[in-house]
Formats: C-alpha cells, structure tokens, sequence
C-alpha cells in the first residue's frame, strides 16, 4: 500500500481517501459498512465525511453519514485504523454558512457524537465565511486543538488570497494553522488547481487531498452519451459540464491508455490524478465492492512518460482557451 505525509504533520495517509459523502444517499447503512470493511482490509486508512453529508437527500437532515461512520467504528473497533476527517462549514439548517466560533464549538459536539469517537484527525472548514473574522476560526481550533478533540486543520473551496491570508494570522498570532487543502481536481477539472493554487501548496507544504476525483463519475467512461446520463444521480451535472468536446476527447484518450494498460478509465484517470505534483491523495467513493475494489486497484499502475503526455495533452485547458479567444 502507498502512504503519504499529509502536510507537515504525522498523519500517514493512502493516497486513495474514501469518500463518505454517499453514506446515507446512494449507499445505505448496510451497504457502507461493507465498503468500510472493505478499504480498511485492503490496507487504505483514510476516509473523509462532513457535517452535512448526506443533507441534499429528501428526508435527511445532515449527519447521516457521520452516523454511519460512527456505527461502523464502535461495531469494529477500528478507529485506531482510520485516519479520520470531517468538516464544518457548511449550512446545515441555518440559511448560512458560519465558521463562528459557537458554531464550530457546537458542531464539533455534535460530529464526535455521531462518529462515536472523542477526536478528529483532521477538521476542514468546508466554506469560507466571510462574515466572521480569521482570527475567531483559529481561536476556536486552537481551544479544540488543547482539548484534545481535533489534531489538524485543514480548508476546502477557499480562494487563494483567504488560505494565504489565515496562514499569515496563524503565525502572527500564533494559532494553529491548515495544513492541507481539498479542491476540485481532476483530468478534466484541472485550470482552477493548476494555475492558482499548486506551486503555493508546494511552496507552503500543504498537503492536498482533492475532490471530485472522477469528475462526478464522468472520467470513469460510463457517462458518453445524454441517454447514459440520464440514469444517474449526478446527470444533470454531467450533461452540464463535461459531456462535451474536451470531455469526450479525455474520455478517448483514457480508452486508449486503459486498453494499453489493461485497466479501466477510471483507474488510469486517478492514477494520472495521485502522479500529479502536489496531490497527497484523491477522494474517492464507491457504491458497492465491486466499484471499490476497481478503483482501489488504481494504485498499482503506473503511468509511462508517453502515457501522461497523452493524457496532458487531450485534457489541456490552454487550446480551449485559445480556441475561445478566437471566438
């Protein structure tokens, strides 16, 4: 199994991290406690959850996948095992999203409730939130850093100028500071991370663990046409955003690499995702054994020069951009 140091700490990663945001929404309870058996049996240790996870589903409230973390931990007893992240942040029934310090002091309470557990790994504001001032964030993590409850910080969907920013008040004032972040990435999400935050997270040693991994299912290959689409959970954002030229000419390309390898889309497309300079691990999710085992099998291919640059080049921002230039 490959490990990774998240950040500057002591947190040994896989360089696959599960996602939990489908526990409770595609993957009932029985089911995840499966998957979860699953990936720790096969040597990953890290799984990522929210707050709010799986609150867009009809009939939740939020939490749910917390809960099933936390059934899943005290029926193993493997929180040992398990690198453990959860985030606060987002809008879980309040009409806003907050990083108060009332707030994060409230949900953190009530996510080592559900998780069964009296610590958190890792805890990421999932949002920025402008309203409330840097320092007051930090102050709080820093309280729940002393009490034992929370490890390591971490900051999702933050703009640059905001994660340079708090790291700036974490040393002038000398509260905890992130230490890694979780963006968007992938094969074909790649502009935003690449030209905006990745030499500053190697400058600044954070780790990255990135989401959306295959591109909400797309760069796995099942989504080519809008009839396939349509079968899904995600489809209307697939039709949107990625059924389209540049889509279908990575989609190509990652046939024509998987069929060289004797591999799957999927599991090319993250093996190309944890090459790339800067990633730490991709999250991941899977609803049943047999898609988890596929995509935990990513891990053991290894990509050729001429491969990457195949892939490089069919996913390519820069001729998009110059092509719409010329518009």
């Amino acid at each position: 199994m490959h490990y990774r140091t998240l950040g500057e700490t002591d947190l040994q990663v896989s360089v696959l991290c599960f996602g939990g945001n489908v526990f409770g929404w595609t993957a009932d309870e029985n089911t995840s406690f499966r998957l979860l058996d699953h990936w720790i049996a096969m040597g990953f240790n890290f799984i990522d959850t929210a707050n709010s996870y799986s609150r867009w589903v009809p009939g939740n409230k939020g939490g749910e996948s917390e809960t099933i973390i936390g059934k899943w931990l005290k029926r193993t007893g493997k929180r040992h095992e398990v690198i453990l992240a959860t985030k606060v942040g987002s809008d879980v029934g309040m009409g806003k999203r907050s990083l108060s310090k009332a707030h994060i002091f409230e949900q953190i309470e009530l996510s080592l409730k559900r998780l069964q557990t009296d610590y958190v790994d890792l805890y990421l504001s999932h949002y920025d939130d402008l309203s409330t001032p840097i320092e007051e964030t930090l102050e709080a993590y820093q309280q729940l850093i002393q009490q034992g409850k929370v490890r390591y910080i971490g900051a999702s969907n933050f703009s640059l100028e905001r994660l340079q920013t708090s790291l700036q008040i974490s040393v002038q004032h000398h509260l905890p500071h992130y230490i890694c972040v979780q963006p968007l990435y992938n094969l074909y999400d790649r502009e935003s991370f690449e030209t905006t935050y990745r030499d500053f997270c190697i400058q600044a040693h954070l780790g990255v663990m990135t989401y959306y991994s295959l591109a909400s299912g797309f760069l796995s290959g099942k989504y080519r046409t809008v009839e396939d689409v349509q079968k899904s959970a995600r489809g209307e954002q697939v039709i949107k955003k990625y059924l389209n030229a540049r889509g279908l000419k990575i989609l190509h390309a990652l046939d024509q690499v998987a069929r060289e390898m004797k591999a799957t889309p999927a599991q090319v497309a993250l093996a190309w995702l944890i090459k790339q300079p800067a990633v730490t691990t991709a999250i991941v999710s899977a609803t049943n054994v047999y898609q988890l085992t596929e995509i935990m099998q990513s891990v053991q291919i290894v990509l050729a020069p001429e491969q990457l640059q195949m892939l490089n080049e069919a996913s390519s921002y820069e001729n998009e951009n110059d092509h719409a230039s010329r518009q």
